[in-house]
């Protein structure tokens, strides 16, 4: 562990970590709150997925450290992460996590917590905008809609340690449900095959969604026979989210409305 006395510290007692969910990269969906924590951070201990115009709001005087999780790369272990946050508290350090998304939402907000406390260590959650939220929203695409979808649910789309995937795949495929998809870009053409094999039709509509809610956002309109191959070819760069479901298939008539009422480019989209 760095020497960490030549960064200002919170106080002369145990600082604090906040847990904060930085949404899915627009700044101004960040709450209040998070903002202010993310303003009176001494360090800022940041995920890969985390904006470039969220880290634009961290204080110049601010440490900032990269723990961000590349696939098949992890450069600082989850353990090491969760040590790291409690040896920056103790040094009187107030501490924002920053996490993409929402940090009890496929996050690791809860593990890192857990070991705070067990530390004694002060800690507290500032929610954020998960990003099949905002990607409903950038896109229009509900993620309910009567006589669509009756509810929805949030999966990963890969395992720790690149493990194998091993979803409940009937209880996944419910045509009644939309199924939202995280992390599950390299592992989306088994994901489809899966869900296919317990019964979701091939013409189901998907829509993949890159870098939701920022300038850099892209979309992917598909469906379950086609999503594998459609990625394969379009190469969308992470974090890419999937709405699979009926609602998914409002996605052209949404668009071509859109832009409709607006002039200039539209939303960049893979062919």
């Amino acid at each position: 562990m760095k020497d960490l006395s030549d960064h200002r510290p919170a106080s002369r007692e145990t600082g604090h970590v906040h847990l904060i969910g930085a949404g899915p990269g627009d700044p101004e969906l960040l709450t209040l709150k998070a903002l202010k924590a993310i303003e009176g951070a001494d360090v800022v201990v940041h995920d890969r997925l985390v904006s470039p115009e969220i880290m634009a709001l961290v204080p110049a005087g601010a440490r900032r450290i990269d723990v961000g999780k590349l696939p098949k790369f992890h450069k600082v272990p989850q353990e090491g992460i969760n040590a790291l946050l409690v040896d920056l508290a103790r040094a009187g350090h107030r501490v924002a996590r920053l996490k993409g998304g929402d940090p009890m939402i496929f996050g690791r907000g809860s593990e890192e917590a857990e070991a705070c406390r067990v530390a004694g260590v002060p800690v507290s959650y500032i929610p954020g905008i998960t990003s099949a939220q905002g990607a409903a929203a950038s896109t229009g695409v509900p993620l309910t809609h009567r006589g669509l979808a009756t509810g929805v649910r949030y999966v990963t789309g890969h395992r720790a340690r690149d493990a194998a995937l091993d979803l409940d795949w009937a209880s996944l495929a419910c045509q009644e449900t939309t199924l939202v998809v995280y992390m599950g870009v390299s592992n989306i053409a088994e994901i489809a095959l899966q869900l296919m094999r317990h019964g979701m039709p091939p013409a189901l509509p998907v829509l993949a969604v890159a870098s939701a809610t920022t300038p850099r956002e892209t979309r992917l309109a598909s469906t379950l026979g086609q999503i594998g191959t459609d990625v394969a070819r379009a190469e969308p760069e992470a974090p890419v989210l999937f709405i699979i479901g009926h609602v998914a298939g409002m996605y052209d008539a949404i668009s071509a409305a859109d832009s409709a009422l607006c002039e200039g480019p539209g939303m960049a989209a893979y062919a």
